[in-house]
Order: structure tokens, then C-alpha cells, then sequence
């Protein structure tokens, strides 16, 4: 009797665990009448090494996604995991520790504390957190972030973009296994966005995995991974930079982009 062979099955492609994901998410604001449905349903993964660009029109949902992703705010239905761990079912204190350890979000406005100076802004975190900094990845966070010659300054000595630097400092601080950017440069004055850009390129390159809600067309083509476009609170594109970018599938998408591009 002729042998049996049994093969083993083998997975042509390895399966990549998102480090976030989004299922079925809804947030709604108030009853009735004056019901606001600010997230309809939003499903997505946040692959590693990913930049994750969110873009679409004021109003479309891409602040109340972000803060949900953070633990920030609750979802009204669905679920959210981050780095495995179904955040919606934490309580206040386990979603503290989980912030702390796994997610660094950088806001429009920079909270930095003014009565300390840049370095006791980036080191907070760690100090909160009852840990004491590695010399070595704070002189490497620094000098990545460009705040090497500027540690000693608090925050009313810094330029705008340079309060910016220190909060994603502060934010890379634990080591964080994803990066959420809610329009880091929009308060910031033209002339300083570059030099935030930069560091955010750079983080990219290097691997972070990063969400960044955005209008800056020229760095979601050239650093972003990938683009999610929303619009009244869904997300209604989801494709590649240089296919967002020439040929959206979605007519909302096109139009956002046509009036951007003639102004």
C-alpha cells in the first residue's frame, strides 16, 4: 500500500497583525432632533511601518476618528484594538496605561507645560510613568526632532514649530507603537510647517507607524503610505497616494481635490 503523504498547508502570503484596528465604528452626539452621527460606520486596519494619511473636508469625522483610536473619546457601537487589546473595554485607568504605553498623539495645539523647560516637557511622560529616561534614546529623540540646542527654553522661547518638535518628542518619549497626528501644522505659520514636516517624513522613513489627519497635499504624496479620504463621517476612499491623488474613485473625493487644486 502506496504511502500517504500529508503536506503541511502553507500561507503563500504571512499574515501582518494590525496594530490598530476600527470595526463598525459609530459616534453619535446628542438625541432626537438634534442627533449629530459625527462617525457612520468606520471600519479600517493600521498596518506596521504604515503611514496612514486622513484627509477630507472640515466636518467629515477625521478628529472624532483620531481621538477614538486614542482612547479618547467612546464609540457610541463598534470596537477598537490597539496593539491587540480591545480598548473599548477598558476602564479609565487601563486606558491611561495603555496611552502611556503604546500611543503617542501629537494635537493641533502643542500643551507643552510653560513653566518647564523643553527637556522636563519630553521627559514628563517618563516622570509620570515613574521611569527613568535612557540617556542614549533621549539624545537620539532629541537630535532626531532637532531640540538638541534648545532644551534649556521653555515654551514661550520657542517658536511655534519648535513647541511642535518638543510635543512629538515628548510623545515618542515611551516608545509608542503608533503615532496619531491630528493636523499638527494648522496652527502653525507657513513658514514653520516645513521643519515639522520634516521630522514626520523622517519618522515615516524610519518605520513609525503613523495616522496624521492633514490638508498637506505634497507630504501625504511623498511620505504617505496610504490615504483615507472621509467625508460625512465614512470613509469613502482608501487607496494609495498616486492613485488618490490622479484618479479617485469617489466623486466626493474628486471634488475636494478640484477645489484645493484651483486655489
Amino acid at each position: 500500500m502506496a504511502a500517504v503523504v500529508v503536506r503541511e498547508p502553507v500561507d503563500a502570503v504571512p499574515r501582518i497583525v494590525p496594530v490598530v484596528t476600527a470595526s463598525g465604528v459609530r459616534r453619535r452626539y446628542g438625541a432626537g432632533g438634534t442627533c449629530v452621527h459625527a462617525l457612520r460606520g468606520v471600519s479600517l486596519d493600521v498596518r506596521p511601518g504604515e503611514l496612514t494619511a486622513v484627509m477630507g473636508p472640515s466636518g467629515s469625522g477625521k478628529s472624532t476618528l483620531m481621538h477614538i483610536l486614542a482612547g479618547l473619546d467612546q464609540p457610541t457601537e463598534g470596537h477598537v484594538t490597539v496593539a491587540g487589546v480591545d480598548i473599548t473595554a477598558l476602564n479609565d485607568a487601563q486606558l491611561t496605561k495603555l496611552r502611556r504605553e503604546h500611543i503617542g498623539f501629537i494635537f493641533q495645539f502643542f500643551n507643552l507645560l510653560p513653566m518647564l523647560s523643553a527637556k522636563e516637557n519630553v521627559l514628563l511622560p517618563l516622570s509620570i510613568a515613574g521611569e527613568k529616561p535612557d540617556r542614549a534614546w533621549f539624545d537620539e529623540l532629541t537630535a532626531k526632532t532637532g531640540l538638541t540646542e534648545r532644551l534649556s527654553h521653555r515654551p514661550s522661547e520657542l517658536s511655534g514649530g519648535q513647541q511642535q518638535r518638543v510635543a512629538i518628542a515628548r510623545a515618542l518619549a515611551m516608545k509608542p507603537k503608533v503615532m496619531l497626528f491630528d493636523e499638527p501644522t494648522s496652527a502653525l505659520d507657513p513658514e514653520m510647517v516645513n521643519e515639522v514636516l520634516d521630522v514626520m517624513t523622517s519618522l515615516a522613513r524610519e518605520g513609525m507607524t503613523m495616522l496624521v489627519v492633514t490638508h498637506e497635499m505634497g507630504f501625504a504624496r511623498k511620505a504617505g503610505d496610504r490615504v483615507l479620504f472621509m467625508a460625512d463621517g465614512e470613509i469613502v476612499e482608501d487607496a494609495p497616494p498616486e492613485q488618490f491623488f490622479t484618479n479617485p474613485t469617489s466623486n466626493r473625493a474628486k471634488d475636494f481635490l478640484s477645489k484645493i487644486l484651483t486655489h
